[in-house]
C-alpha cells in the first residue's frame, strides 16, 4: 500500500503545477489547514443539541409573521397570509418532532415539507419577503438562479452548492444550517419546453437533481472537485489520522421556488373553459391574467414543462399580484421604505438634508409605473429625479432640499433655479414646513407602534420619548424599531449595573426614567458603551454611599439626570447634605 505523502511533499507538487501553469509568481508558501465551511468540529450529539435548541425557541404563530410582514411589505395579502402560515407550520411542526424524539417510539413518517412556489411578475417582492421571513426566524437564507444550476455533470453550478451555501450562511453551524431556506428564482426557466421534438433533458435534469434536496438527503460538505476541501482533508488525515466526512441534512431545510411563468395563465384558461374554447378571446388584462393564476392547479404546471415529481415536493402555491400606482406610492410612504430612506442617507452623507413633497412621490410612483419592473422601478424614477442634484449640491453650501413636483417633471430646469437663488427665504420656510410635517406622521405613526413597542422592547414610551426618536429617526435616517434596539441596550446596561451594585454592596441605587433618558442621549453622542461608563463613572459610589449608610441607615439611593450628567458632583452633594444636616 503506497504510503501517504507529507505536508512538504504535498507543498512541492502544488509548487511544481502552480508554476508550470502560472509562473513562478504563483506558490504555496506553506500549507496552514484551512478552516472549515462547517466551522468548529461538531459531534453527532452536539449537532442534534444545538438543533434542538434551535426549534425549541420558535413559537411564533402566523398571525404575528404576517403582522411583521404587513410592515415592510405592501399589497399581497394573501401571499402574505399564505406564507406566514406554511413557515409558522413548518418550524412549529419541527419543534414539535424534535419533541418526539426524546419518544424512540413516536416516529413521523411520510411528512411533506411546505415547499413553496410562488408565481408573480417582478419587482412585487418576492425575494424581499422570503429574506424578511428568513432574518425574523433566524434562519440562513440562500438565494440561487434556477437557469444557473444543473445537475452533476453538466456545465454551471451543482444544485448542491445552494445547500452547502447554508453553511457558510450560517457561519460554519451545520445545525443551524439545516432549518435554512434555499430560494430559487426563475424556476420557471427550468420547464421543458413543449416547442422540442425531443425531451429537455438539461431542464428535466435540473428537476431531478432538485428532488432528493427538496425532500429529504444528506450533502456532503467536501466535494471532490473543490480544491480548497481536498487539501483540508489531507491536513485533517495528516493530523489525526481520520477521515472525517461532514453531512448537513436537507430534511427540515425549507425550499421556496419562483418564477414569472409567463403563459400559464392560459394553460389555466384552457382547462376552466374547455367547453368553450373558441368563444374566449385570449388574455389581454392584468387584473385577467391573475384571475387565472390564483386558479393555478399542479396539472397546469405539469403541462407547462414540469415533472409530476418536482411538482409533488412543492405542495403549497401563492400567487402575486401587480403593484399598481397607487402600490408604488404607498411603498414610498411607508416608514419601513428602504428607497427614500437611503437617498436621504446619500444626501446626509454630504451633510445636506433631504425632504420630499407628497405630490413630488405621487409623481415618482407614476413614473415608475411606467418602467413595468414592479417595486424596481422605484429607484430608476427616483435616480432621474436626483442624480444631478446628488453630483452638483456636495459642492455648494446648500444644506437642504425638498423635492417638489416641479423637480420630479424637470430636474434640470430646477436645478438651475435653485443654484441662481440658493438661500431664497421661501425655499427654507418650505423646507422646515415639510419637515415638520414629516415628524408630525412619523410621530403619529410611532405612537400607533407604541404599544406594541413597549412590549417587545421591555421599555415604556412617553410623550418625551417619542419625540426622542421621531427627532434621531429624521435626523440621522434611521429606523425607529432600530432606535428602540439601541435604547433597550441602554436601559439592559443600566438594569445591569443597579443589580451588581446591590449584590456588591447591599445598598440599592435606581436610576430614574429621565435617567435612563439622559444616559441615552450621552451614548448617542459621545459614542460610549454604557455599562463602563456606568462602572468608570460611579466607582467611587461604593465608599461614598456606604458612608451615607452609617450616617443616616440610607440604603436605597435614586439617580436623577443630574446624577448621570456629572456623577462625581452629585455624589459629594449628597455627602455634603447629610454633614450639613
Amino acid at each position: 500500500m503506497a504510503k501517504e505523502p507529507d505536508i512538504e511533499r504535498i507543498q512541492q507538487d502544488l509548487n511544481d503545477y502552480l508554476s508550470k501553469k502560472y509562473g513562478r509568481k504563483i506558490s504555496f508558501a506553506h500549507l496552514d489547514p484551512i478552516q472549515e465551511p462547517a466551522g468548529e468540529k461538531v459531534d453527532d450529539s452536539e449537532q442534534k443539541t444545538k438543533s434542538q435548541e434551535l426549534v425549541l425557541d420558535f413559537s411564533m404563530k402566523p398571525q404575528e409573521l404576517k403582522s411583521y410582514l404587513d410592515e415592510y411589505l405592501v399589497k399581497q395579502e394573501e401571499a402574505k397570509e399564505v406564507l406566514a402560515t406554511k413557515i409558522c407550520t413548518h418550524f412549529n411542526r419541527i419543534k414539535r418532532f424534535e419533541l418526539q424524539q426524546k419518544q424512540p417510539h413516536i416516529e413521523s413518517v411520510g411528512e411533506i415539507k411546505n415547499n413553496v412556489i410562488m408565481i408573480g411578475p417582478t419587482g412585487v417582492g418576492k425575494t424581499f419577503l422570503i429574506k424578511l421571513i428568513a432574518r425574523k426566524i433566524g434562519v440562513p437564507f440562500v438565494k440561487g438562479d434556477a437557469t444557473k444550476f444543473s445537475e452533476t455533470g453538466y456545465v454551471g453550478g451543482d444544485v448542491e452548492d445552494l445547500v452547502r451555501d447554508l453553511v457558510h450562511e450560517a457561519n460554519g453551524n451545520i445545525a443551524l444550517a439545516q432549518f435554512g431556506i434555499i430560494y430559487l428564482d426563475e424556476v420557471d426557466k427550468i420547464a421543458s419546453s413543449p416547442n422540442l421534438l425531443g425531451p429537455d433533458v438539461s431542464r428535466s435534469g435540473v428537476q431531478r437533481a432538485l428532488l432528493k434536496p427538496m425532500e429529504e438527503t444528506e450533502v456532503d460538505l467536501k466535494v471532490p472537485h473543490d480544491f480548497v476541501s481536498q487539501m483540508e482533508a489531507v491536513v485533517e488525515f495528516q493530523k489525526t489520522g481520520k477521515r472525517e466526512k461532514k453531512k448537513i441534512s436537507t430534511k427540515h431545510i425549507l425550499f421556496i421556488m419562483s418564477g414569472a411563468f409567463s403563459g400559464l395563465e392560459e394553460i389555466v384558461r384552457k382547462r376552466l373553459h374547455q367547453q368553450d374554447l373558441g368563444f374566449k378571446a385570449a388574455i389581454k388584462l392584468k387584473h385577467e391574467r391573475i384571475e387565472y393564476l390564483h386558479q393555478v392547479r399542479a396539472e397546469d404546471l405539469i403541462q407547462y414543462g414540469f415533472e409530476s415529481e418536482f411538482i409533488g415536493r412543492l405542495p403549497v402555491i401563492t400567487v402575486f399580484e401587480h403593484l399598481e400606482v397607487e402600490d408604488l406610492y404607498r411603498i414610498l410612504c411607508s416608514p419601513k421604505n428602504s428607497i427614500i430612506s437611503g437617498k436621504k442617507r446619500d444626501f446626509k452623507a454630504y451633510g445636506i438634508d433631504l425632504h420630499f413633497e407628497d405630490e413630488a412621490l405621487q409623481l415618482i410612483a407614476q413614473n415608475a409605473s411606467l418602467e413595468r419592473t414592479g417595486a424596481r422601478g422605484l429607484v430608476s424614477a427616483l435616480e432621474r429625479t436626483l442624480a444631478k442634484f446628488e453630483h452638483v449640491l456636495p459642492s455648494t453650501s446648500i444644506a437642504y432640499l425638498v423635492v417638489t413636483s416641479a423637480m420630479v417633471r424637470n430636474p434640470g430646469d430646477e436645478l438651475k433655479k435653485l443654484l441662481e437663488n440658493p438661500s431664497a427665504p421661501q425655499q427654507k420656510a418650505h423646507f422646515e414646513r415639510i419637515k415638520a410635517q414629516e415628524e408630525t406622521e412619523l410621530q403619529l405613526y410611532i405612537h400607533r407602534k407604541s404599544t406594541e413597542y413597549s412590549e417587545k422592547y421591555g421599555l415604556s414610551l412617553s410623550e418625551q420619548r417619542i419625540r426622542v426618536i421621531t427627532q434621531r429617526s429624521i435626523q440621522e435616517r434611521i429606523d425607529p424599531e432600530a432606535i428602540m434596539m439601541e435604547m433597550q441596550i441602554v436601559y439592559h446596561a443600566l438594569r445591569t449595573f443597579e443589580n451588581s451594585f446591590v449584590e456588591k454592596n447591599d445598598i440599592t441605587i435606581s436610576f430614574s426614567d429621565e435617567a435612563c433618558d439622559w444616559l441615552i442621549q450621552k451614548v448617542w453622542q459621545d459614542q460610549v458603551e454604557p455599562l463602563a461608563f456606568l462602572k468608570q463613572s460611579y466607582q467611587n459610589y461604593e465608599h461614598g454611599l456606604k458612608l451615607i449608610r452609617e450616617k443616616t441607615g440610607k440604603d436605597h439611593f435614586s439617580i436623577p439626570p443630574e446624577g448621570i450628567e456629572e456623577p462625581e458632583n452629585f455624589l459629594n452633594k449628597l455627602i455634603r447634605e447629610i454633614y450639613h444636616d
